[in-house]
């Protein structure tokens, strides 16, 4: 009966969804409905009866389902990828630091009402100094493929803003959620780019922020199309192994993960895949979004997310997960990539990956897409198809 019930209940959110979206959401611009999302969530947070409203759907919407992936365990196996639960951002880290000080607004909307109603959430990206993004428009939808593109630009009150923040409100984080560092563009010295980024960790962990796993975004500047190696090897190494070192020597046993680009060469794969394992990766997130001229001006580039992402990501993983059987790398693959429904979900499954990222499927399904996605997995189990795997390798 109670089955029943949530898959009634979840149907007519589902449809419920459909028409709001139809009448409401998509009847405004991709940037203004995303502008208001942020303003709604900063205004609900601020009320404890949302809080328990938004606990109170995941109760009755989420079934648990424990998982334990890349060396963390997750009560679900759908993750909010990190971009919707990063912050505002500010043009110094004086600011951003008066602003948590002073306690003059939320500066990272949705860190409690979001986790509370999804579950498990990868917060960031964080750089080590506040950005403020990109002006103008910067987000846009494809509602035909179902995709998403943003070139928000890293926006974010940079680590130690965000480390202070979170630290003041360590009581009511949730009980499961990732933090996501990413290496500041335009610094091209690896050396200066170990530096900020074992700095920010620094923040977090000096605030008592301990998340359940970190990842460190390489998906840009770092993992750009270089299938010889030519330097990259060493970067990936060197940011990877730094990472890894600095929370070892706080004794402490947080996974990192690693987000990685689609698009690459699969020789690319083949060695980042290796390098990951070598010192110690214990997943590899694949992919972020790809690289495509924007529909106001081709001449600049933004990220796709959503189905145009699909094919690419999931022959990412293809690439990768053959690679780890025939060299029996220890690290998991968290799929990332086009999963706006069961299908996509179970198409991933296929490739043996236990647990997901999603974003654009927020924007297409709603709020509670996740618990919407697994209801519409097929019941039976899928194991590993390696016919599958490497039909998709080919392409």
């Amino acid at each position: 009966m109670k089955k029943y019930f949530i898959k009634l209940l979840l149907t007519g959110i589902n449809a419920g969804y459909k028409q709001l979206r139809k009448r409401v959401i998509f009847k405004v611009s991709a940037q203004r409905a995303h502008d208001s999302t942020i303003i709604l969530t900063r205004y609900l947070e601020k009320y404890g009866f949302a809080i328990r409203f938004a606990a109170f759907l995941h109760s009755i919407a989420f079934k648990e389902k424990p998982t334990e992936v890349g060396g963390a365990k997750l009560t679900h196996p759908l993750i909010l990828a990190a971009g919707f639960v990063k912050g505002e951002g500010f043009r110094s880290e004086g600011d951003a630091l008066t602003a948590v000080y002073h306690n003059k607004n939320n500066i990272i909307p949705g860190w409690r009402i979001i986790p509370t109603l999804v579950g498990p959430v990868e917060f960031g990206s964080f750089t080590r100094f506040p950005r403020m993004g990109n002006p103008g428009t910067v987000v846009w939808r494809n509602i035909e493929s179902q995709s998403t593109q943003n070139r928000i630009g890293l926006k974010n009150p940079g680590a130690m803003a965000a480390a202070k923040f979170l630290g003041g409100k360590k009581e009511k984080l949730p009980k499961e959620f990732g933090i996501n560092i990413a290496v500041s563009p335009g610094i091209p010295d690896v050396n200066q780019q170990e530096k900020e980024m074992v700095e920010s960790i620094e923040f977090f962990i000096d605030e008592g922020v301990i998340p359940t796993w970190f990842t460190l975004n390489l998906s840009c500047p770092n993992t750009e199309d270089d299938p010889l190696g030519h330097q990259l090897e060493a970067e990936t190494r060197q940011l990877c192994g730094g990472f890894i070192n600095h929370l070892e020597s706080h004794n402490l046993d947080v996974p990192l993960w690693v987000k990685i680009s689609p698009n690459l060469q699969r020789e690319q794969y083949h060695m980042l895949i290796r390098i990951f394992d070598e010192v110690g990766v214990k997943a590899i997130i694949a992919t972020n979004t790809l690289a495509q001229p924007t529909p106001d001006d081709p001449t600049i580039q933004a990220g796709v997310g959503g189905g145009e992402l699909f094919e690419e990501a999931i022959m990412a993983v293809a690439h990768l997960r053959l690679e780890k059987i025939s060299k029996g790398y220890d690290i998991d693959i968290v799929g990332c990539g086009g999963i706006v429904n069961g299908l996509t979900y179970r198409d991933y499954r296929t490739l043996d990956v236990k647990a997901v990222q999603y974003w654009s499927a927020m924007i297409y399904r709603g709020p509670l897409a996740a618990a919407i996605i697994e209801s519409e997995l097929p019941k039976h189990e899928y194991e590993f198809d390696p016919i599958y795997s490497e039909s998709l390798a080919k392409h």
